[in-house]
């Protein structure tokens, strides 16, 4: 097991041996770290290390912001390389809910690996707000044909949006937050030892 440091003002967990003079994060000296042990399964940690949700999600907030952005032109400066925007439009608008899909399904796997359950009252709102978002892009996906509903394509897109930065915010909140031990056993199976270590 590597030997891990924390920083106390911070909170930056590294490495020992990768620690230089002051602390990546925040720049303060080395004298500031401290000894930490993690207190999370090794199995729970690859799962987040592949980061599956925030890069999932990255996908779906480039399309949420570029939505709009575009409807915005194509409808009010429609002489602007109409061809170009609206093939982009529309296609931004096709895949929107795929990668909606992606963020929650990644979503559900990030819950139950850092909290082990989906019932949390911030995971409840989450996911209600999840399923709204997918539902105003299902509903883009079938106005957005139509070039006379730009205006309502604006709208849709403008409420999605507003969804999706809420979203985030919560996210954010969460982003550091993982229970400590391993994943809850079944009843009636047996804790799996940890193997001793060999000289």
């Amino acid at each position: 097991m590597k030997e891990l440091v924390r920083c106390r003002p911070c909170g930056y967990v590294m490495e020992a041996g990768k620690l230089g003079d002051v602390c990546p994060a925040c720049g303060l000296p080395r004298k500031v770290f401290e000894p930490y042990r993690e207190k999370v399964s090794l199995n729970r940690l690859l799962l987040l290390n592949f980061d599956l949700h925030p890069i999932a999600i990255h996908l779906s907030q480039a399309l949420v912001i570029l939505i709009p952005v575009l409807a915005v032109i194509t409808s009010f400066f429609s002489s602007f390389q109409p061809e170009i925007l609206k093939s982009v439009l529309k296609f931004s608008v096709f895949m929107f809910p795929f990668t909606l899909v992606i963020s929650i399904f990644t979503g559900i796997i990030d819950g139950l690996t850092r909290f082990k359950t989906l019932a949390t009252p911030l995971l409840k709102v989450k996911i209600i707000f999840s399923l709204i978002i997918l539902s105003l892009s299902v509903a883009l996906f079938f106005v957005a044909q139509h070039e006379d509903y730009y205006l309502i394509t604006i709208a849709l897109s403008i409420l999605s949006l507003a969804a999706g930065v809420q979203l985030g915010l919560w996210g954010k909140k969460l982003i550091n937050v993982i229970l400590p031990g391993t994943y809850p056993q079944k009843k009636g199976s047996k804790e799996s030892k940890p193997k001793e270590e060999t000289a």
